[in-house]
Formats: structure tokens, sequence, C-alpha cells
């Protein structure tokens, strides 16, 4: 189906959620965005731009089956990172139960890569849990299952360390990470919606590239003329602070992702996949002067 659909997207004013209002428009689809306040500079920057911004509480299934009423598919996201797994968890299944009363024809559930294989890792299981209850609930679904993201390198909590030249994670620097362009989610997302016969009832582990952390660090020094340096640590550093965290660079270590990217490049033929080079050239390096 190639039609234009009417969508609802959750967390419209957040980094994924607002890569695919950008990437559904640029598609052709209509767009209601929903945030938590609709008040916020993003909110009403997305407003100046033609969306139809709604506020609204992302635990309310009352009060979203109404608004669910009003479209035609929806794309839901859920994070563990303001209220906890649990939360995230009650918060993803509250929004399936919505869309199942409202009749939502596509659902589509934004979940994280090999989740559905038993990592152990809290924030892949507690998403695990809203796809179990999607399927129980026999709504038409796709699931969409990121890898690590590559926007990650110069994210708020890693620009200081980055300026400095060094790249760290908790891992080794010859370990193998797959990993993927927020934007290439969200065009993604606009594929599955776009052909919804072709995706309904998928599971999808997205990934664009898969490096070790010296590689990295040899593509940031070639494509910015800068010198970068490679930190590996102990995931028991992160413990004190973050349990989560330390548990998912453990399994990064031991297991890592799975996606399948020369298949995902056969799938999606529309999309040309971000390269860790591609997405290092799209940077601004003036912050290091």
């Amino acid at each position: 189906m190639n039609d234009k659909k009417k969508v609802l997207v959750f967390a419209a004013t957040g980094q994924q959620g607002g890569a695919v209002v950008k990437a559904l428009r640029e598609s052709g689809h209509e767009v209601i965005g929903l945030t938590r306040n609709a008040g916020s500079d993003k909110a009403k920057a997305l407003a100046a731009t033609g969306v139809d911004m709604r506020e609204g509480n992302f635990h309310a299934a009352n009060e979203l089956v109404d608004l669910m009423k009003e479209v035609d598919t929806v794309f839901s996201l859920t994070t563990p990172f303001e209220e906890g797994v649990d939360k995230e968890t009650e918060q993803g299944i509250a929004t399936a139960e919505a869309a199942a009363k409202a009749g939502v024809r596509h659902f589509v559930f934004n979940s994280v890569a090999n989740a559905d294989e038993a990592t152990g890792v809290p924030h892949f299981d507690s998403k695990y849990k809203v796809e179990q209850r999607i399927k129980e609930l026999g709504l038409p679904y796709t699931i969409i299952a990121p890898v690590y993201f590559m926007d990650n390198l110069v994210s708020p909590w890693t620009m200081d360390i980055v300026r400095t030249g060094n790249i760290s994670a908790a891992m080794p620097n010859d370990r193998m990470l797959q990993q993927i362009a927020v934007t290439d989610i969200a065009r993604i997302v606009a594929v599955v919606i776009t052909r919804r016969d072709d995706f309904i009832g998928k599971r999808i582990n997205v990934a664009g590239e898969e490096l070790t952390g010296d590689q990295m660090v040899e593509t940031l020094d070639r494509v910015t003329g800068k010198k970068f340096t490679f930190e590996g640590f102990s995931p028991d550093l992160l413990r004190e602070s973050s349990e989560d965290l330390a548990m998912m660079y453990e399994w990064f270590d031991h297991v890592g992702y799975s996606a399948d990217i020369e298949q995902l490049k056969n799938d999606f033929p529309e999309i040309r996949f971000t390269s860790f080079e591609d997405y290092v050239k799209g940077i601004d390096w003036s912050f290091m002067n």
C-alpha cells in the first residue's frame, strides 16, 4: 500500500520521534505528534512547520484511545531512562492496549535489537515484555529493533570527553559493535508504514554498520584530521551508577547484536544506509577547536 497514512508519533519532540516525524512527512504522510508538553520550544517549532502537535499522558490508556481513533497508524516509542524499566513497560503496554481498543490498523513499536533473545539486560527485557503484549492483543504490528546509535558519539553526555579526543566505552577496543544512525531508523519506519503489507507481523533488527573501537578511531582520525584514541574500560565501573548499562556492555562483549545488515539493504532498497564514515562527515567538529 502506497497511499498516504495518518500517523500518531509518540515522543515527537525527542531524538527518535523527531526524526520519525521528519521522515514520515518527507514520505507524504500526515502526522500527529504526541508530546508531554505542547508548550515546549521543540513542540512549538514542530507546530510551526505544520505538524499537528498534541499534549498527552503516555500512560493514560483511556485518553490515548480517543486520539488513536483519529489515525490509521501509531508509532510507539518508550524509554527506561526517565522513570525506569517498570514504568517503561507500563507505558508501552498501555499504548498497545489503547491501540487495540481504537482499532489501529498498524502499530509500529520501537524496541531494541535482540531483545527477544533473553539477553538479561533490564532495558532490553522491558521492551520485550511490551512486544509480547502487542502479540497477545492481536494487533497488526511491526517491531523495529535498532542496535547501538551512532548518534551516541556526540551526545550531551559524551561531548566533553570527545572534545578531548578520547572515545571511551565499557568494552574492548577490538570488539565489534553494530551501530545505526537515528535518521536511518526513521527512514526504515517511514518505509515500513508506506509499504505496510510487506511488514505486518515482522520483527526487524536494524543496523547500518559493524565496527570496533579501533576502526571508529581510524575513521575519526582520517575524516577529521584530528587525533583520537579509544579507551576501553570494565563494565564494573558503571555498576555504581547503572547496573543496567553495565549488564548491557557485558552483553555487547560476550554476545552482541546480530542484525543481518546485507538482508536489510535488500529489504529496504529505498534507503542508502549511513556508514560510520558518512555519519562522522556530517558532524561539525569545530567544537574541538
